[in-house]
């Protein structure tokens, strides 16, 4: 663990503590989490502030497509479910409003390149990247502009917010390896840290701190009111997932084929997980909940793994390698490949529930909100899923 260094104001802050040493974080518990999805949406990427994964409401197989809409250059991100809307962002640029009960466009909205970055939906704000680096805020009412950020490099990471007491900010990454915190209703710049290579996931807020891994094989904490209290952790690794946050443990996948537990009170590294076969990357975000952490890899597998140890509960073999982050919805989890396929897993045995062979990747990682499944593929088809009547 090291001291990390910071550009608030684009000024150095003095040495920080220690994990141990940061008011309100020992003994952390996850309650003061920004972001929080309302009941029966899926506002922003992984579904809450602390980005575990875990759907508001229950939504159970068998389903069937109520609807489908056509991106002509495909999509890689996660859809977001709020308002009675999808949003989904697309790689020719255009951020679309569909209606989530037709799937009809309410609205589109231009950007200048593609858009990798998953939307999130905060308030009357809808909030993205795209790919020349200008991080975009644009009015869910209306599908214009409210303001636009520009940074150096391209934003795939997708928003997260934090509450300050100066109001609330938006926080994201940017391929120009600085984590930024930006005011939420103006745009304008609150703080950035600097880090050693490219900020890809998105991080998470929990407790007053924001957390995320990086391409240089660190995972940060730091305040979000500020910028300037803060601690690296190497991970031994780049990390290109977003972490998920869960009693008082961040668990997040690298590039060194592992799955990681790290404990936020002392920055210490709890587990490690590796197959003992397969040594693949992990590109997947996980979802957790108190008795499980489920992850997808490139090694064409699922994992379930027990958060206290780390130990293996199960795997399931699906046809392709696994990029898309699962979805818990009650005692199911839904997961999907590059095959096209898209299945309901029991959370507790990995048995198979359901599935839905779209025949196209699928790279971004499903939504659960207001009765409905939402999945986009890389070929450009927005699924929308509902459970069949009478079931």
């Amino acid at each position: 663990m090291r001291r990390l260094s910071s550009l608030a104001g684009l000024t150095r802050f003095p040495g920080f503590r220690g994990v141990l040493g940061v008011p309100g974080l020992s003994g952390l518990v996850l309650l003061c989490v920004a972001g929080a999805a309302g009941a029966g949406e899926w506002p922003s990427f992984r579904g809450d502030g602390a980005l575990t994964g875990v759907a508001t409401e229950t939504l159970a197989p068998p389903l069937a497509v109520a609807w489908t809409f056509e991106i002509e250059a495909g999509a890689e991100s996660s859809p977001a479910i709020a308002g009675g809307r999808v949003y989904v962002a697309g790689l020719d640029a255009v951020v679309r409003a569909l209606d989530l009960a037709s799937g009809e466009l309410v609205w589109a909205y231009e950007a200048s390149v593609d858009v990798k970055s998953s939307p999130a939906v905060f308030g009357d704000t809808l909030y993205f990247g795209d790919g020349a680096g200008t991080f975009h805020a644009v009015d869910v009412a209306s599908g214009t502009a409210r303001w636009t950020f520009e940074t150096e490099g391209e934003i795939i990471s997708s928003a997260n917010r934090a509450a300050t007491r100066e109001g609330e900010l938006v926080l994201f990454g940017s391929y120009d390896q600085f984590l930024y915190a930006v005011d939420a209703a103006s745009g304008e710049l609150a703080w950035k840290v600097e880090t050693e290579s490219y900020v890809h996931a998105t991080p998470a807020v929990a407790g007053g701190f924001a957390w995320v891994g990086g391409c240089d094989g660190f995972f940060r904490g730091v305040g979000t009111a500020d910028g300037r209290q803060g601690v690296e952790i190497p991970l031994a690794g780049y990390v290109a997932a977003s972490a998920a946050l869960k009693d008082g443990r961040a668990f997040v996948g690298s590039f060194e084929n592992e799955v990681l537990a790290v404990d936020l009170e002392s920055g210490a590294v709890a587990w490690r997980y590796s197959h003992p076969e397969r040594h693949f990357p992990f590109y997947s975000s996980p979802a957790v909940t108190e008795q499980v952490v489920v992850i997808g890899g490139r090694d064409k597998l699922i994992h379930a793994l027990d958060p206290a140890t780390g130990k293996p509960l199960w795997t399931v073999e699906m046809r392709a390698r696994v990029d898309a982050s699962p979805v818990v919805s009650g005692r199911l989890v839904y997961v999907a490949d590059f095959s096209g396929d898209l299945r309901a897993l029991d959370l507790e045995t990995g048995a198979e529930a359901w599935r839905f062979e779209s025949g196209e990747a699928i790279a971004g990682s499903p939504a659960v909100g207001g009765g409905t499944l939402v999945v986009a593929t890389l070929d450009g088809t927005v699924f929308a899923f509902r459970r069949i009547e009478g079931s």
